[in-house]
């Protein structure tokens, strides 16, 4: 990522990269580039984002469509909203499939980057464990397919850090030798928000450049490549120091606002930051004016936010601590979250695939 003046927050997501250019020219509008439309249905929010070259050169993210899905389904453990929310990204998935001219019963190869020594970094290879291969049934014994299921054949390429070969190079030779008419990748991401991080899952007909989420951008894989479609499936699993470092001076500052703003609640009210058993939610009406986070935190509360987040990447980054971050439950949220994926993907690409089975699946 380009380092400049102003401290640029790391992110995969395009909403987050949206958001942070409204954020900066409030004046930006869909007619500048981006066009973003959102709904919810089953408590998952679904955001699309459309991006020109226009759009791209303004947000910093490769022309094409994004598809969000916005859930607590993996960090509340609800099995019966991670159901409901495989069965929206196999419906989404299905839809961007449409989109790219993937036919019913094209070939599809399927490739889990990432690390699986390195828990957050294992969404990938734990996913191409989980999908349903058929390939070989095609070739070898095509008598025992069922209807509904087209020929799908996955591998895990590893890093380029323990194999010594550009990844993008070997999904090449894949693609070679087995000739799939489209590509699907799944990748861990990173994100500019601690709310994201296993709450959210991004597809995307732009592909996906391996390693970028934590710096080390590679070749990529996309159409562009290859020559045939590549949709990307990523979550969001770290966020860098400078990121939980602002967003805790941020809600230190919130908390403030709204006791200031509650001070004439009755005196034996207890207090929401008391109370244990109640989770706070903090939003930006709860921000203080400039001269309350003044009171606060003194010049520090009167930056702006670039002007913040670069200061705590000048002092955090020599010390080497502007680190990787990820929840301490990352092993289980994993787990939960390629089971979500897999099973999504599967009712996507196998249309055999019922309900049922995803039912079944979470039991």
């Amino acid at each position: 990522m380009e380092e400049n003046i102003n401290y640029t927050l790391r992110t995969d997501l395009a909403l987050e990269a949206q958001e942070m250019n409204v954020k900066d020219d409030p004046k930006s509008s869909d007619s500048d580039g981006v066009e973003v439309h959102e709904n919810e249905k089953n408590d998952i929010k679904i955001t699309y984002v459309t991006v020109d070259e226009a759009g791209s050169e303004r947000i910093g993210k490769k022309a094409g469509h994004y598809v969000t899905l916005e859930s607590l389904a993996i960090r509340k453990q609800d099995r019966d909203l991670q159901v409901n929310l495989s069965k929206t990204l196999s419906g989404q998935l299905r839809k961007l499939m449409n989109e790219c001219g993937i036919k019913e019963m094209d070939r599809g190869l399927i490739v889990g980057l990432g690390n699986q020594n390195v828990t957050p970094d294992a969404l990938g290879p734990l996913v191409t464990e989980e999908v349903y291969v058929t390939s070989h049934l095609f070739e070898l014994h095509p008598e025992t397919v069922s209807e509904g299921y087209r020929p799908i054949s996955a591998f895990t390429p590893g890093v380029m850090g323990v194999t010594g070969i550009e990844t993008s190079d070997m999904v090449h030779g894949i693609i070679e030798k087995t000739k799939p008419d489209f590509v699907l990748v799944i990748d861990a991401l990173a994100s500019r928000s601690i709310n994201r991080i296993n709450a959210t899952i991004q597809l995307s007909d732009t592909g996906i450049h391996p390693g970028s989420g934590v710096g080390n951008k590679r070749k990529e894989i996309s159409r562009e490549t290859y020559g045939i479609p590549v949709i990307s499936i990523g979550v969001p699993t770290v966020v860098d120091a400078v990121t939980i470092t602002s967003d805790a001076i941020d809600y230190v500052l919130k908390h403030f606002g709204r006791e200031w703003r509650e001070k004439d609640r009755p005196s034996n009210a207890l207090s929401p930051a008391m109370n244990p058993f109640e989770r706070k939610t903090l939003s930006e009406e709860d921000h203080p004016d400039d001269e309350q986070s003044k009171a606060v935190m003194g010049m520090f509360g009167q930056l702006e936010e670039a002007e913040k987040k670069q200061l705590i990447k000048e002092v955090l980054t020599p010390l080497g601590h502007n680190l990787m971050v990820t929840p301490k439950e990352v092993d289980s949220f994993i787990k939960d979250m390629a089971h979500v994926i897999a099973t999504g993907i599967n009712g996507a690409l196998h249309p055999g695939v019922e309900d049922g089975e995803a039912q079944t699946y979470f039991k």
